[in-house]
C-alpha cells in the first residue's frame, strides 16, 4: 500500500520493547514516542494553534465525527482542509468517527453498511460509513486517518467481540479502496478484538496482509482491569511489524505511558490532560496537584520546578489556585503546563532511550511519581517485570 511517512528506528532499548524514532509526514518530523494531544472540534478547549506550537507540539488530533458535523465537508472543501481552518502548519490525526460508537451509543446504530449517529446538536441522522468517514478525511486533509472500526466498548463479551473484529477488517478493505490521496496522507488500521488473545492474534494477521502505513491497537482504556490493558498491548506490539509505527489509542496517564512506551508502542492520545486542568489538576512529576485545595492560596512556587512553560514561568500557584475551576483563564493556565508536561514527559523517555538508560529512568519515574513504592501499581509492577524492569529491586 503506498505510504506518505518514513519511519526510521534512531535507538532500541537494550532491555525493554522501547524504541526511540523518527516518523516524517506531510507537515514534519514527528519525534516518537510521541503523545498527541486531542483537539476535537479543530482546536485544544482553552489553547490557541499558536500556543501549541511554542510548546513544539509536532503533531495533534482532530475528530472527525465532530468536524463532519461542524463546519461540515463543505466548508472544509471550500477553506481547503482542517490544518489551513485551524491555522495550524503541522501534523494531523484524524479518528474516523468509531469511537463515538461507544461515547454516543444511546445515539447511535450500528450495521454493516456503517453507523447511523443522530446528531448531539439537533437530532438529525447521519449515516457514517466507512467510505464517507474517508471521504471525510480527505477533506479534512489529515497526514493520518484511522480507518473506521466497529469499536465496542473494552467491557463488551461474547459473540460481538468476535463480530467486530472480523467487521473492523472487512471495513479496512473499504476504507483503503475508498481514500482518494494515499500519496499524501497515511490510513492506519486499527486492530480490535477486545481482551482475547486468539481475537487480537487474528485481527493482527489479516491487518498486516493490508500492509497500512501503521497501525493502532483499539479498544482499550474503556475501564478493563489494567492487567488485561497490558498484556493485550504487548501481544500486538509483538506481532506487529518493527518497521511501522504503532499507535495505542487514548492512553494519557502518565504511568501508562511510561508502561507503554516500555511494551514497545510509539504514539498515544488522551483528552485527559486538558479535561482534568479542567478540574484544576497539574500534572507533574512528582504526581498531581490539585490546586483547588486552600493549601497552596500563599504558595507562591511554580507548578513545577524546572517547567519551562508559560504558566510556570509566569504565574505561582497560589494565583492558579485562585483562578482554578473559577475562571476560564485558569483552566487555560493549567491545560498549558498539563500539555507541556506530557511533551516533556516524553521527551525524557526518548533521551532515556538513547542513552541505552531507560530502565533506570523508569525506575527514577516512578520513585518519584508514587513516591512510596507500596503505591505503585501491581499492574505497572507486573508489566515492567515482563520486559525485564524490576521496579521493587
Amino acid at each position: 500500500m503506498h505510504s506518505a511517512l518514513k519511519f526510521e528506528t534512531l535507538a532500541r532499548c537494550s532491555t525493554t520493547k522501547a524504541r526511540s524514532s523518527l516518523l516524517t509526514l506531510p507537515h514534519g518530523p514527528v519525534s516518537t514516542p510521541v503523545f498527541m494531544p486531542v483537539g476535537t472540534q479543530g482546536t485544544l478547549k482553552g489553547l490557541t494553534p499558536n500556543q501549541l506550537e511554542e510548546l513544539n507540539c509536532q503533531i495533534m488530533l482532530n475528530n472527525t465525527y465532530h468536524l463532519g458535523l461542524k463546519p461540515g465537508q463543505e466548508t472544509l472543501d471550500l477553506v481547503g482542509g482542517a490544518h489551513k481552518f485551524q491555522n495550524w502548519n503541522r501534523n494531523l490525526l484524524t479518528d474516523s468517527g468509531g469511537f463515538q460508537m461507544v461515547s454516543l451509543l444511546k445515539l447511535a446504530k450500528i450495521t454493516e453498511e456503517g453507523v447511523q449517529f443522530a446528531s448531539p446538536h439537533d437530532g438529525s441522522l447521519m449515516m457514517l460509513t466507512p467510505e464517507h468517514s474517508m471521504h471525510l478525511q480527505n477533506s479534512i486533509g489529515a497526514d493520518i486517518m484511522m480507518q473506521l472500526d466497529d469499536v465496542i466498548s473494552s467491557l463488551t463479551t461474547g459473540p460481538r467481540v468476535e463480530e467486530a473484529m472480523w467487521r473492523s477488517i472487512r471495513w479496512l478493505d473499504r476504507c483503503i479502496k475508498a481514500h482518494k490521496y494515499p500519496e499524501r496522507q497515511n490510513l492506519f488500521a486499527i486492530i480490535q478484538g477486545g481482551l482475547d488473545t486468539e481475537l487480537r492474534r487474528k485481527c493482527v494477521e489479516e491487518m498486516v496482509k493490508r500492509d497500512t502505513p501503521g497501525y493502532a491497537v483499539g479498544g482499550l482504556s474503556g475501564g478493563e482491569e489494567k492487567d488485561a490493558f497490558w498484556r493485550i498491548v504487548s501481544q500486538c506490539t509483538d506481532m506487529l511489524p518493527k518497521h511501522k509505527p504503532i499507535y495505542c489509542m487514548g492512553v494519557g496517564y502518565a504511568e501508562d505511558l511510561v508502561v507503554c512506551v516500555a511494551l514497545g508502542v510509539d504514539m498515544f492520545d488522551c483528552v485527559y490532560p486538558t479535561r482534568t486542568a479542567r478540574f484544576g489538576n497539574a500534572l507533574t512529576m512528582k504526581g498531581i496537584l490539585s490546586l483547588k485545595s486552600g493549601k497552596f492560596a500563599n504558595d507562591f512556587s511554580p507548578l513545577e520546578e524546572g517547567c519551562e512553560c508559560s504558566t510556570c514561568k509566569n504565574y505561582t500557584r497560589a494565583y492558579v489556585h485562585m483562578v482554578a475551576t473559577r475562571d476560564t483563564v485558569g483552566c487555560h493556565l493549567v491545560s498549558i503546563h498539563n500539555v507541556a508536561f506530557q511533551l516533556r514527559l516524553m521527551k525524557e523517555m526518548r533521551t532515556a532511550i538513547e542513552a541505552d538508560a531507560f530502565p533506570a529512568w523508569i525506575k527514577q519515574f516512578f520513585a518519584n511519581y508514587f513516591g512510596d513504592r507500596n503505591k505503585y501499581p501491581v499492574w505497572a509492577i507486573n508489566a515492567l517485570q515482563s520486559v525485564g524492569v524490576d521496579l521493587m529491586s
